[in-house]
């Protein structure tokens, strides 16, 4: 039980770190202000150009990466003898991306959590998610649409994961029941988004300045 308290609140703070936040700080503009009030990587860059936003986007990553990895460290403290932490690992990656999305710091508003999830799923299952990266990629030069692009990869993970689980005979279902959940959460954090496709007002990358 301590092991999961410590875990869950230790990668409740590292999600909650308002990165793009910060970095609006930084650029002297508060970016809960700006363009779509977000304070993910995608409005950062809308906003202050991809030098700012490229650097977000690489420390969203990075905490979702960190906060399994932290995770896992926590497991073998308490339980040296433990060859089997996912349980921790899939408790750290849920409290992640709940700090992300209702940091303690910006009254609960935070970002949509889909750096963080990268980083999350690459530390999990790394080859599930460089799968959702090229859906990613893929969809992003088609439509030129981030949101969508975002959707359609967290929609994709679930599918590959139970794939792999399928030819490799292994044992990842609470991964799978996570990414299910994660895409789930992401999907609902982009119902603005949603709602702005279907009137046909959503802003595609090219519109972004650097």
């Amino acid at each position: 039980m301590l092991a999961f308290i410590v875990v869950a609140s230790v990668c409740y703070l590292i999600g909650s770190v308002p990165s793009g936040y910060l970095v609006g700080r930084i650029a002297g503009v508060d970016i809960r202000k700006e363009g779509s009030g977000n304070i993910g990587a995608t409005n950062v860059t809308r906003v202050l150009g991809k030098r700012y936003g490229y650097p977000v986007f690489m420390v969203d990553v990075s905490k979702g990466f960190c906060a399994v990895w932290i995770s896992t460290h926590i497991c073998h403290y308490f339980s040296p003898l433990s060859n089997d932490c996912q349980v921790l690992q899939i408790v750290g990656a849920i409290f992640c991306v709940i700090g992300n999305a209702f940091p303690v710091w910006l009254h609960f508003r935070g970002g949509k959590g889909v750096a963080i999830s990268a980083g999350l799923l690459f530390a999990l299952t790394p080859l599930a998610t460089l799968i959702g990266v090229v859906v990613w990629i893929v969809t992003f030069k088609i439509t030129r649409y981030v949101s969508v692009a975002s959707i359609m990869a967290t929609i994709v993970l679930p599918i590959s994961i139970a794939t792999i689980m399928h030819f490799r005979h292994t044992n990842g279902t609470a991964v799978l029941y996570f990414s299910i959940a994660l895409a789930v959460v992401v999907i609902l954090r982009h119902r603005s988004n949603i709602s702005r496709l279907m009137r046909g007002t959503e802003q595609r990358f090219e519109e972004i300045e650097d």
